[in-house]
């Protein structure tokens, strides 16, 4: 959260969150993304934390909806490049998992689940719009493991010419660019009104003090671990805060810089050295 609530667009994870809470727009979303029609969705919740155990590392969803017909959807809005972002989706479709069978129950319980993300990059540098993942057998051709977990990826900028136009226009309107697409036209109706809620400003607006508040405590930490037990721990729970929080590895190197009086050449090998070690 750096944006002030004015700036923000529907790339925004806590604006898309809340107007996701339109069961019908998300509905609507679904169905443009996966071209299959849905009857309808329940329950739609944004910012939904799983938190399995006091050990465990939680996770927080940006929208988590179920169609009422045994499927559910996790649907991440991501504007920061991360390259451990496949192992996440791996993360976040384990700890769905693990909260929707009770212990003891047979697995056949599992829900059908997709893991969607909702990228303003091209993840994985192919400039393909949607890269969709199944478990599928290296052996044996077409066929499938059957487990149910579907995986896909968006790219706002990508160029594939094998999308339906609905997707191609929100995908645009991802990347900043509106158009008469009567979806896209609901989407900014819906922005323009959440960003007029002030309830929502002020609870964002909350959201984004706390989090600078706790990016301070985490400097002040680094340099006290840093003094303490060698600057290589300091290092390290600098760098895991930038990463909690999505930060990018020029935003983290800042904030090394910042943090420990580094000059470049010091933090960018700070950088190098423990950035894969933190996450």
């Amino acid at each position: 959260m750096t944006k002030e609530w004015t700036e923000l667009g529907i790339s925004n994870d806590f604006l898309f969150g809340k107007i996701m809470r339109d069961p019908e727009l998300c509905k609507e979303l679904l169905e443009v993304i996966l071209n299959v029609p849905i009857a309808r969705v329940e329950y739609p919740e944004e910012q939904k934390t799983i938190d399995i155990s006091q050990d465990a590392r939680s996770v927080r969803l940006d929208v988590y909806v179920a169609d009422g017909n045994n499927t559910v959807y996790d649907i991440e809005m991501q504007t920061v490049q991360e390259k451990d972002l496949p192992k996440r989706s791996r993360y976040y479709q384990g700890m769905i998992d693990l909260s929707l069978i009770e212990k003891g129950e047979p697995y056949n319980h599992l829900n059908r689940s997709y893991v969607i993300f909702i990228c303003t990059f091209d993840a994985f540098g192919k400039e393909e719009s949607v890269y969709t993942f199944e478990n599928m057998c290296k052996e044996v051709e077409n066929l499938p493991l059957g487990d149910e977990t579907h995986k896909i990826f968006l790219n706002a900028q990508g160029a594939s010419k094998n999308v339906s136009p609905q997707l191609k226009a929100f995908l645009q309107y991802v990347a900043g660019n509106l158009s008469e697409d009567p979806f896209v036209k609901k989407l900014d109706n819906a922005v323009i009104k959440a960003k007029n809620n002030e309830e929502w400003r002020r609870e964002y607006m909350t959201l984004l003090m706390r989090d600078r508040e706790n990016l301070e405590k985490g400097r002040a930490e680094g340099r006290a671990e840093g003094r303490a037990e060698g600057r290589t721990d300091g290092y390290i729970a600098n760098i895991r805060l930038c990463q909690r929080f999505h930060m990018s590895k020029e935003a983290a190197l800042n904030e090394l810089k910042h943090a420990f009086s580094s000059s470049d050449a010091e933090a960018q090998m700070i950088l190098n050295r423990y950035w894969d070690i933190s996450l």
